[in-house]
């Protein structure tokens, strides 16, 4: 099995990192195989919904979202993390995040999700839901933890200070294992939930 985690942030070894890389031992010790793909400094433009992707079947701008389809498809977790600016995640996160659920045509129910946050104080309730409505939209089960998943620093390191914080991410990872694992168990004697022939219905016709 294995748990993809995406790091909105821009600071390679920031407190976002941390909080991972706190969730990443505990994957490590359940037999979970692991990927952090850091993509907070890259320079990724958002969705200009030209519609390329329901006929390429990729991404029209071939940068990290493409690398990213591909290793979302054969997860069975993802986890997205971000630091908190002005009570939102990282706007490079969320280009990535617009392109790279939305271009992508595969079947994402039942893969768990679960988003983190990070911040010096406040924004993290914001951040933490705006994150969820990517998983929610698609099918895939949210995973709780203790608290809400957030773990708080300014500078570099503080996190570490942070001890239920931490203890919140090492929780989050157990909580994402058991899902996984069940939601596994659960396929194999029972296969997935039936789907209809999605029904659209505009606003204005």
């Amino acid at each position: 099995m294995k748990v993809l985690l995406i790091n909105g942030s821009p600071h390679e070894k920031g407190n976002t990192t941390i909080a991972l890389t706190e969730m990443e031992k505990i994957f490590k010790t359940q037999g979970i195989e692991t990927e952090i793909v850091r993509v907070g400094s890259l320079a990724v433009r958002g969705c200009i919904a030209c519609g390329s992707c329901k006929t390429k079947g990729k991404c029209v701008f071939d940068d990290i979202v493409n690398e990213l389809a591909e290793k979302f498809k054969s997860a069975d977790g993802l986890v997205v993390a971000s630091p908190v600016y002005y009570a939102s995640a990282n706007a490079t996160l969320v280009a990535v995040l617009d392109r790279l659920f939305y271009s992508t045509s595969f079947d994402k129910s039942m893969k768990v999700g679960a988003s983190v946050v990070v911040a010096r104080r406040g924004g993290c309730s914001a951040t933490f839901d705006e994150l969820n409505k990517y998983f929610t939209i698609c099918g895939m089960p949210i995973v709780s933890s203790q608290y809400w998943n957030s773990v708080h620093g300014r500078t570099p390191g503080q996190a570490l200070q942070d001890e239920e914080g931490l203890q919140t991410m090492r929780t989050l990872a157990r909580n994402m294992v058991f899902l996984i694992q069940s939601i596994q168990l659960g396929k194999e004697k029972y296969g997935l939930p039936q789907k209809e022939v999605w029904k659209p219905t505009h606003f204005i016709k």
